[in-house]
């Protein structure tokens, strides 16, 4: 593709449709990311995802034309669940929770997908999973919604910063200290799965644990505090998922594979950069 023809892309409102969003999605998966990975819950993600993937199944074959009727209910009960159980002593543990939870939610999903009548099974699982090109088929009222919630959940994190700050490095003594640990986690919870059910238009189901995992990763190899592995984070995220999705149109390739690509290539330019910078101190 020419670049003069790669321009006339940004005629169609579905173009600036997809930046938007991806930018949203990128900024918000970054927040929740940093505290994810530190808390090692990082496959949380992945498990959600594939809860989401299950109840967007069920919702494709009741043939409902808002499918977040559906999808965010479930995947926030299931975020809370596995949250419950990964921070208490229980008889199944956080990881064999979530193996169960995620292998079952993406069988009975696909399942689901296969049990209906539609005639191409093969293509609305691979959409789902992977994202393909579902990006750039965003109505105005996806925007709207994707922008409402984007929203929340970054005055959400900016509201309750030092909280969300304190239970990440020691929940115990936060606990001490008179924290509602359990309403703080409960939120933390209530986002990610909000964040999970957003993602998936933008990389699909497979592919959401790269946005939260990459950006908080490239910002840890370079910066010590967690203001700055934040901040660091969410600007690596946006401008991967906006690279991402402009090199997918220019490349004709499937805009969530193109972004987690970009994303990789992000975290090891910052590890080589994290590594030069320890061997200079050293020196």
């Amino acid at each position: 593709m020419s670049f003069s023809e790669f321009l006339t892309f940004f005629d169609y409102p579905f173009v600036w449709y997809a930046l938007v969003v991806g930018t949203l999605i990128a900024l918000c998966s970054s927040l929740l990311g940093v505290t994810l990975v530190l808390k090692r819950f990082s496959f949380i993600g992945d498990g959600l995802s594939h809860v989401a993937f299950g109840a967007m199944a069920v919702a494709a074959v009741a043939g409902l034309t808002n499918q977040m009727i559906i999808i965010l209910p479930v995947t926030i009960a299931a975020a809370v669940l596995l949250l419950c159980t990964s921070s208490r002593k229980t008889k199944l543990n956080g990881d064999a929770s979530l193996a169960m939870i995620s292998v079952s939610a993406l069988a009975l999903g696909y399942l689901i997908y296969n049990l209906s009548d539609s005639p191409n099974v093969s293509g609305d699982v691979c959409t789902t999973l992977f994202g393909s090109t579902s990006i750039l088929a965003l109505t105005q009222t996806d925007l709207w919604i994707c922008i409402v919630m984007s929203v929340a959940v970054t005055v959400l994190y900016i509201l309750f910063y030092h909280k969300i700050f304190a239970i990440t490095f020691d929940e115990t003594f936060a606990k001490a200290t008179g924290v509602k640990t359990g309403i703080y986690n409960l939120l933390i919870a209530v986002v990610i799965a909000v964040i999970i059910v957003l993602a998936m238009n933008l990389v699909g189901s497979l592919l959401i644990s790269a946005l939260v995992i990459f950006p908080a990763l490239c910002g840890m190899g370079l910066f010590r505090s967690f203001k700055g592995v934040v901040i660091s984070s969410a600007c690596v995220s946006v401008l991967c998922a906006l690279i991402g999705i402009l090199a997918s149109i220019w490349l004709m390739t499937p805009t969530g594979s193109t972004i987690v690509a970009v994303d990789l290539i992000a975290f090891l330019i910052f590890s080589a950069a994290g590594f030069a910078a320890r061997r200079a101190r050293r020196a």
